[in-house]
């Protein structure tokens, strides 16, 4: 490594601003519960929609999550998304405005959103997002689940880490210890405390209720498809079972006279 490069990693460092490849890898997060995982594993529909309440009033102000569309959160073909009927979906996609256009004058309008339109994104670009959050970039968590070792057990463990430093640990101005973050050191102070939802169903929301549920939805947001494909998995290994059973009886009776 040019020396160069080891200043500019020792800098990166000392900021806690560095990619995983770069940071201090984090202890692996314990292992975790998922009712998702597994063979027969599916999601909870009151989990999500728990979590997705949890998204839209803590996390949404800073991250979007853009690969979503408002009609994902109701039933949608072929599965259940979220499970919320199709004038509840209308209904939360009509709390927030999108641009649009060009109209026929060739001007940008703004209108209410619509089941077809993605979730609303909280800045209208990246540097927007950066200006806002002291140059620090809140990325989409869309595939954030997907995109991280570890995945739900990961997400989790951050959002239950954060606490004072270790003895002897300085953290940098603006930044926040967090256990299980590469480098030890995030630009995102601690976005949940207890109550800082109202849960419709009557769920006490302490901070690590909130951060399953919204961990759960997350994981539905990287993989909605994760019930219907596990589904046809099943179906799969069924038919070879069965072919396989066909095959055989075949083959004794086609040589059965054979000694």
């Amino acid at each position: 490594m040019s020396r160069m490069r080891k200043l500019v990693v020792a800098g990166a460092l000392a900021l806690g601003l560095a990619s995983p490849g770069f940071a201090a890898e984090a202890p692996k997060p314990p292992s975790q519960s998922w009712g998702f995982e597994g063979l027969f594993g599916t999601y909870d529909r009151a989990a999500l929609q728990r979590g997705y309440q949890v998204y839209k009033e803590v996390c949404a102000s800073c991250h979007s999550l853009g690969q979503i569309r408002y009609r994902d959160l109701g039933v949608a073909p072929g599965g259940i998304g979220l499970g919320y009927s199709e004038d509840e979906v209308k209904a939360i996609a009509a709390e927030f405005k999108v641009m649009d256009g060009p109209n026929d004058n060739g001007e940008m309008f703004e209108r209410t959103a619509r089941p077809a339109d993605r979730l609303h994104s909280p800045f209208a670009n990246e540097k927007a997002a950066r200006s806002a959050n002291n140059g620090a970039y809140p990325p989409d968590l869309s595939l954030i689940v997907e995109a991280r070792k570890n995945g739900a057990d990961y997400l989790y463990a951050l959002l239950t880490g954060y606490k004072d430093p270790p003895a002897g640990v300085t953290i940098n101005e603006g930044m926040y210890y967090n256990a299980w973050f590469p480098g030890f050191q995030i630009a995102m102070g601690s976005p949940l405390s207890d109550d800082r939802v109202t849960y419709g169903d009557g769920t006490k929301a302490t901070v690590s209720q909130m951060a399953r549920d919204v961990t759960v939805f997350l994981a539905w947001a990287s993989e909605p498809n994760l019930e219907q494909r596990k589904a046809m998995g099943l179906k799969v290994i069924l038919f070879l079972i069965i072919l396989s059973g066909i095959l055989y009886a075949a083959k004794r009776k086609i040589w059965s006279d054979v000694h």
